[in-house]
């Protein structure tokens, strides 16, 4: 059976773990040489020993995606080795401090916003000179939380960074269409992956502002549990491939419905 991205050059960030990892084998499955960036290379060489124990090629790079210099770099070092890079998924992030504003810092902050919302414009920044001859695909990982659903006490820092790559992903769309390049944002709802080990919740202060919600009975989100990294990473492959090649500027939620529930 034909691979659907054969020959192709993908460059996923958060690659070490759970929906970036998924993506990761999934897309090299199908033919793509993946290269694996994470904050630590040990992370990744799992990863990589995995797509090499399938016949697929993998590269690994150390890369903090806030840092400029750090992202300019690993594209570079892609672009060296395998030349135009067709798919990008800047997935990479956190969840950071959950706290009430006033009990978050600046700096708090400044960390969640610049992991996730500066860490997604630079990984698009410095993919569009190795894709614009070529053109491609690019898929940012956001989240329902800041685009559906503000019931998540305490994370106004993190829901600002995933509302910022929606309204980013569709004026790069609109920007990078004379390219061939296509941008679309994922809206994941709860995946059973390890964000929770960058997530920092102040309990005592939460307590503070959060309001007793009552579900409908029978209606509790999430009965079946959380959805499945492995879910996300076919979706990832459907946007990488020529089979949503009219697909751009648009955010696809995959949440098994937890944020329609109320």
């Amino acid at each position: 059976m034909e691979k659907t991205l054969q020959g192709q050059t993908a460059v996923i960030t958060g690659a070490g773990s759970g929906i970036g990892r998924a993506a990761a084998l999934k897309l090299a499955e199908n033919g793509a040489r993946v290269a694996l960036i994470d904050l630590k290379e040990e992370n990744i060489a799992e990863v990589k020993q995995q797509i090499t124990d399938m016949g697929s090629e993998a590269m690994v790079l150390e890369a903090d995606v806030s840092k400029p210099k750090d992202v300019k770099e690993a594209f570079e070092q892609v672009a060296s080795k395998w030349g135009h890079v067709g798919v990008v998924f800047a997935n990479a992030g956190i969840n950071g401090v959950v706290a009430p504003i006033e009990d978050i810092s600046p700096d708090d902050w400044d960390d969640t916003l610049e992991t996730n919302l500066k860490g997604t414009f630079l990984s698009v920044k410095y993919a569009i000179p190795h894709m614009k001859e070529n053109g491609g695909s690019i898929i940012i990982t956001s989240s329902i939380n800041g685009n559906r659903v503000f019931k998540n006490w305490g994370m106004s820092a993190y829901s600002s960074s995933k509302a910022g790559q929606v309204a980013f992903g569709k004026m790069a769309a609109l920007e990078l269409a004379q390219y061939g390049i296509r941008v679309n944002i994922i809206c994941p709802g709860a995946i059973d992956t390890n964000i929770d080990q960058n997530t920092f919740k102040k309990e005592e202060q939460l307590k503070e502002i959060m309001i007793p919600i009552e579900y409908p009975e029978g209606n509790q989100p999430l009965e079946q549990g959380a959805g499945k990294a492995r879910q996300v990473a076919d979706l990832v492959l459907f946007l990488a491939s020529g089979q949503s090649s009219h697909i751009s500027g648009t955010e696809i939620y995959i949440d098994g419905v937890e944020s329609l529930i109320f």
